[in-house]
């Protein structure tokens, strides 16, 4: 009747061995160290790097714990903070001899102390929130001269776009800065030309001047649309940073805008500082421009003479260099979709493959209609600096918004630029103009206080418990305890970032996990109240109090998931810790502590009494079968 399986304490085992892997990594603490990360998009790491800097770090004469390649960085633990300090300068020195162009993120970072076995178990600590731990803060600023650069740029595509399909002729489109100038030889034409524009483009003032033989008429934004421009470039950096930062999974960021032209961006609890910063400093922006093939460009590679007017001079991934023209194609805001996958000819190389929206699959059209055999440069650009990622050559016309991007490129890298793609293109080039680790908001004080709480708590229901139900109160409070670390364990897997509201629903999980026993106990008193035997009383009472347990937690589960649906922020974080600690508590309190019980009692065949405390009667009358906390009378 109240024996279990050996499955299910196999289960249980499991379970406790499981709950103590996964949290023992919470109590080692953090040790300094250094991390080695990728500055470029088109630069990757791999383990080969590692044997360099533990030359580095051997020639300063410093001896790390370790050095390891994980993910995509290289980290290195030391003892103490001064052998950090002096280890990131050597680093810095050894792989980035031109600091104005650096090529890795070299940055301070905290590892945890828990041993090698574990980490290759993947059991890490939790992240703590701002309010707890703090995290990293970045203060951007978006240029917006050059998002006004881009807007004028993309005007001049189509102002070129809309007087050839008008049939009006002109002397020549150029920019200068924010302005679009546009010559005419008469001025009937020059006329004819402002009014098509002036209809088309309204965010344009126009004004002609004269110019020698010819007319200029020249084109600004009007500075409501200048202020439009630039408010959207912020607007879109912002939801570009959330996408990019989301599909990395950093826990509850904030990023919000500061001024016109600053971004926030905070991280709570991320111990990844490298990694932080590689997220949010990796800005780039998505162009398609056409390769020069002109005389003049293949004389300029050669070395031989200037680069082409209207054109521009960059580098492939290889290093040779190509020259593009100025005018831009498509951008990054054109794109919808990019995933990573492998090209569809025979060769099956790695590729990315981009899917792009209405108005870009009619622009791709008839661009590569229009250039057949010539080669179309996809640039990125990051951190101000353009780089080719490739230049393919135009086979045929590209309709339908599905463009692939191959060549020269490993899984990795078509996954990296996938990612960077899909989270977004930026409006305008960002700088990180201030960064810093900010410190627990709550001060260290209350952050003890908060971490006592839940230790008081516990604490105060371990005493009553015991001394209210006896031995049935040290089941409760063992399965008490094995709820919270199973509770701290799941967070722990999950690497999700705790926060004050989320000790607090740790708080509440447990005066709720006790609840449940608090019913399993009572029910067991009622039943020895009505006369049922003990081990009668013990199987009933769990069995009819399992009902009303789970009415209970389902009612309370479905209020913590609309805090989590409807959330944010803290609220969210409160909500997880919330619905996983019911999960968790419906698992130890009615399987655990009665997998408890049945180890103690269930395998005496004769038991006459339990150990749960007074059993009030009405009558006060003791039936004959059980007589509570003494042995059976004898006759």
């Amino acid at each position: 009747m109240n024996r279990y399986p050996w499955w299910k304490y196999l289960i249980l085992g499991i379970a406790l061995l499981v709950g103590l892997v996964y949290t023992l990594p919470n109590f080692y603490g953090e040790a300094p160290a250094v991390q080695v990360s990728s500055g470029k998009a088109t630069l990757k790491l791999d383990a080969a790097l590692v044997p360099r800097i533990e030359q580095v770090l051997g020639s300063a004469g410093l001896k790390p714990d370790f050095v390891q390649f994980e993910g995509n960085s290289i980290k290195a633990r030391f003892g103490s903070t001064d052998e950090q300090i002096k280890a990131k300068d050597a680093i810095t020195k050894a792989l980035n001899p031109d600091a104005a162009n650096p090529s890795y993120i070299v940055a301070l970072n905290l590892l945890s102390r828990s041993p090698h076995w574990l980490a290759s178990l993947h059991a890490l600590p939790m992240y703590l929130g701002l309010d707890l731990r703090g995290g990293v803060h970045f203060l951007m600023q978006v240029d917006m001269k050059a998002a006004l650069t881009k807007k004028a740029e993309s005007v001049t595509g189509d102002i070129r776009t809309l007087l050839r399909d008008k049939n009006i002729r002109h002397a020549g489109i150029t920019r200068d800065g924010n302005l679009v100038v546009l010559r005419f030889r008469d001025t009937a034409v020059m006329n004819q030309a402002r009014n098509l524009l002036s209809e088309q483009l309204p965010d344009l003032l126009w004004t002609d001047t004269p110019d020698g033989a010819e007319f200029r008429l020249t084109g600004a934004l009007k500075p409501a649309a200048a202020k439009a421009v630039q408010d959207a470039a912020v607007k879109q950096n912002i939801t570009t940073l959330h996408n990019r930062v989301n599909e990395l999974g950093v826990a509850e960021p904030v990023i919000q805008q500061q001024g016109a032209d600053r971004v926030v961006v905070q991280l709570p609890g991320v111990q990844d500082t490298a990694k932080a910063k590689d997220i949010i400093g990796r800005t780039a922006t998505l162009e398609v421009r056409l390769v020069n093939t002109s005389t003049e460009a293949l004389a300029a590679l050669s070395g031989g003479g200037p680069v082409p007017f209207g054109s521009e001079r960059y580098l492939e991934k290889d290093g040779a260099p190509i020259i593009v023209f100025r005018q831009v194609i498509l951008t990054g805001e054109n794109l919808t979709d990019a995933q990573p996958g492998f090209s569809g000819d025979n060769q099956g190389e790695p590729a990315v493959h981009l899917t792009l929206d209405a108005k870009g699959a009619r622009i791709f059209r008839d661009v590569t209609r229009e250039n057949i055999n010539k080669r179309m440069a996809i640039i990125l650009f990051e951190k101000g600096k353009g780089e080719v990622v490739t230049a393919p050559v135009i086979r045929s016309e590209i309709g339908g918004g599905r463009v692939q991007i191959s060549g020269r490129m490993t899984t990795t890298e078509a996954a990296d630029t996938a990612l960077l793609l899909r989270a977004g293109s930026l409006a305008a080039p960002m700088e990180i103009i201030e960064e810093r680790t900010i410190g627990p908001t709550l001060g260290a004080e209350n952050i003890s206080k908060g971490f006592a709480s839940v230790g008081y708590g516990f604490a105060a229901i371990a005493v009553f418990m015991c001394a209210y139900y006896l031995l049935f109160g040290v089941f409760s409070t063992v399965a008490l305890a094995f709820n919270l670390l199973l509770l701290v364990a799941v967070l722990s897997m999950l690497q999700a970032t705790l926060t004050l509201p989320g000790m607090a629903a740790i708080a509440l999980t447990l005066g709720m996990a006790i609840d449940a026993n608090v019913l399993i106990n009572e029910r067991v008193r009622e039943e020895l109240r009505n006369g049922a035997s003990a081990q009668a009383a013990i199987n009933t009472g769990y069995e009819k109090a399992f009902a009303t347990i789970l009415d209970s937690n389902i009612t309370t589960l479905i209020a913590g998931l609309a805090l989590l649906t409807f959330g944010s922020g803290f609220v969210k974080g409160f909500a997880v810790v919330h619905c996983l600690g019911i999960l968790t508590s419906m698992f130890s309190a009615v399987m655990f502590s009665r997998g408890l019980v049945n180890l103690w009692y269930g395998g005496k065949k004769r038991l006459k009494s339990v150990s749960i405390g007074q059993v009030w009667r009405p009558d006060g009358a003791k039936p004959a079968a059980v007589i509570d906390d003494e042995p059976a009378a004898k006759a």
